[in-house]
């Protein structure tokens, strides 16, 4: 059914786009034109026509949308969670995993439930499928053939802070200027973008596809002026599954009962007998021999471009931890591929030199190669430039997301592809922008950390990344998220809205009756058994012990109420710090702040620190610096410099009467 209707509505849009000359079809004015289709930029178009935003969306090839470029698998530890916040908010990735899914696990099982990560493996062909019938039947929503040259740049809003003001974008084939409030860029590596594999080297964003466009990166440098890095990434090659002794590798088999991402799901597509294991292995020093051997052979691995430091490629890995043994997953592809994803393999080497490396590996001594690994390089644009809403400074209506903000990972973009699409949306329909604080959510800090402290290697999150992560949990995403993304945003449908809601009633009352529950400890084992109970005179069920879980609940998995009761002493302290945060957040720093020669005793180096930056709250100032002293320096002198002046005006003012 899935299939049918997908057939149907690619064969409109296509026929759509195609009926159309150029001129006829760019006449047209958008609230909302979303650049690129990957996971930021299916995640931007999908939510500004939620909020009632006219959007375009302009990808090169409509078939690609929801294509999965590299690894075919969604969540893990600190992306789960942003996958589950992605989906709070209503977003695409969280459904579609659930339906292309073929091996559902949770990792981190050894630790506290805050920070289990849920992931799945993912049907490529699937999940490409889910995303393109949903953004195809989208309203308000108009998908797009074509490359774009050009931004269209004009005098910005006197009112509004930058220099610039973006009115819309100008296709390569020359056709008349596409027109709209707001822009979203989501580019990924296609930016000025170069394909390596050994010594060769070709233009491009990724292989197969049409080569990024010059203009683009051309507008971003030299018009409006943004400081603008290079980044490198890979990936390895396909091997063919029947040319693999899977007998020689470890198998990994998933959940018996897969945990699904969204909300709205009590069960995935695929069924627990249906899916498919995956496989480890280790490399040899056969493997390290190649990669010595062909060093010189290998032009991406010397170049200057800064590589992802928790995905390197096997020759990084190689060379900065000799004599090491290192993991490689196979995993699956899809129900129906005759193809593995050799995780922890990716690599640039000569395709020779990849199967010699390949076959180094007992499980891989007879693999046949499908599809070499290549690598790629490409422009990103620094993100300190941008405000917590990800719109670009300096320019008015130009919102960033994804890769060309210096990020790795599907999870990454789709969440900065979801708030950037937000806030283009009501830029588009004159409403402030909004922001996430890293006290609410997991995209609140990954936003916070790539505008207030930048990046010099592609960003990876991590539930180490946050502080409240005891609060921020993957359980309680739509609590959090889901009744301010329909109350304040707008993004979130009436039925998400209406469960969480239900939900969360329920979840208070149960809690209210759980604490008028106090027992004393020989109550309590009488009760409940040989369980472990601390000595104290009075238990309530929200300071009992984990093996509680299975007495009480009789469920497999820790359910919202158990983990709301055992986490609830530790979000209370935590409440202080948090409160604070958000003060800090309240405080606005102006744009124009002249850092360097203002009144107060601020060091040099933190002057130009904050000069570059530009933070636009205090609590930005704090990650800036990285020096809580620092923050409050601010705090204390530059906010109360402003209120004096403030004050010294209002004199002036009076005394002129």
């Amino acid at each position: 059914m899935l299939a049918q209707k997908l057939h149907l509505l690619r064969h409109n849009v296509l026929s759509f786009v195609s009926s159309r000359t150029g001129s006829d079809f760019t006449r047209r004015q958008y609230d909302v034109i979303v650049v690129g289709g990957g996971h930021a930029g299916t995640e931007a178009a999908a939510a500004a026509a939620r909020l009632g935003a006219e959007t375009l969306l302009i990808t090169q090839k409509i078939m690609t949308i929801g294509a999965l470029s590299c690894n075919p698998s969604l969540g893990g530890v600190g992306k789960g969670q942003l996958v589950r916040e992605v989906d709070a908010l209503d977003g695409l990735c969280g459904r579609a995993g659930d339906a292309a899914g073929v091996h559902f696990s949770i990792l981190n099982r050894s630790k506290g439930p805050a920070v289990w990560g849920p992931r799945a493996q993912l049907d490529r062909e699937r999940y490409r499928q889910f995303i393109q019938s949903e953004l195809l039947s989208t309203p308000r929503l108009t998908v797009l053939e074509g490359s774009v040259d050009e931004l269209l740049v004009s005098q910005p809003n006197p009112e509004e802070p930058g220099h610039h003001r973006v009115t819309g974008i100008r296709l390569v084939d020359g056709s008349h200027p596409i027109l709209s409030s707001s822009v979203v860029l989501t580019t990924g590596t296609f930016l000025s973008g170069s394909l390596f594999m050994g010594q060769t080297t070709s233009p491009g964003g990724r292989m197969g596809d049409a080569q990024s466009c010059a203009g683009l990166s051309y507008t971003l440098k030299e018009t409006l002026g943004l400081r603008v890095g290079r980044l490198r990434t890979g990936t390895p090659p396909r091997i063919v599954k029947e040319s693999v002794d899977l007998s020689l590798a470890q198998l990994q088999a998933p959940d018996k009962q897969p945990t699904p991402f969204s909300f709205l799901n009590t069960h995935t597509r695929c069924k627990p007998e249906e899916q498919l294991p995956c496989y480890l292995t280790h490399t040899t020093p056969g493997v390290e021999r190649v990669v010595r051997e062909s060093v010189h052979l290998n032009c991406h691995i010397q170049q200057d471009a800064k590589g992802p430091r928790y995905c390197p490629s096997i020759e990084s890995r190689v060379l900065r931890f000799p004599g090491r043994r290192h993991q490689v997953w196979l995993e699956p592809e899809g129900l129906t591929s005759d193809l593995l994803y050799p995780q922890g393999l990716s690599m640039t080497m000569p395709p020779e030199l990849q199967l010699r490396l390949l076959r180094e590996i007992p499980a891989l001594h007879r693999a046949e190669i499908r599809t070499p690994g290549y690598g790629v390089q490409y422009d990103f644009v620094c993100p300190t430039q941008l405000t917590p809403s990800l719109q670009v400074k300096s320019t008015q209506g130009l919102f960033l997301a994804g890769q060309i903000n210096g990020t790795t990972g599907y999870e990454e973009a789709a969440a900065q592809g979801l708030w950037a699409g937000v806030n283009a949306g009501r830029t588009a329909l004159s409403l402030p922008p909004m922001a996430l604080s890293r006290t609410q959510s997991y995209i609140g800090v990954l936003i916070d950390d790539l505008v207030g402290r930048g990046v010099t290697e592609p960003y990876r999150m991590f539930t180490s990344r946050a502080e409240f992560r005891t609060y921020l949990r993957p359980d309680n995403a739509d609590l959090r998220l889901t009744p301010r993304g329909f109350e304040e945003v707008g993004c979130v449908t009436l039925r998400r809205y209406k469960k969480a809601v239900s939900v969360r009633d329920g979840l208070q009352e149960a809690l209210m009756a759980l604490q008028s529950v106090a027992l004393s400890s020989t109550r309590w084992r009488e009760k409940l058994g040989n369980i472990s109970l601390s000595e104290n005179k009075s238990t309530t069920l929200k300071r009992t012990q984990f093996s509680l879980l299975n007495f009480t609940l009789k469920c497999t998995e820790p359910c919202a109420l158990w983990l709301s009761a055992v986490y609830r002493p530790h979000c209370e302290k935590q409440s202080r710090e948090m409160e604070r945060i958000r003060s800090e957040e309240s405080l606005s720093l102006p744009s124009d702040m002249d850092y360097l020669s203002l009144p107060v005793s601020l060091s040099q180096e933190v002057r130009e620190i904050l000069d570059r930056v530009r933070p636009n709250t205090v609590s930005l100032s704090k990650t800036t610096t990285n020096h809580i002293s620092t923050v409050y320096a601010i705090l204390v002198k530059c906010y109360k410099y402003l209120q004096i002046m403030c004050l010294i005006d209002k004199l002036g003012y009076f005394l002129c009467q």
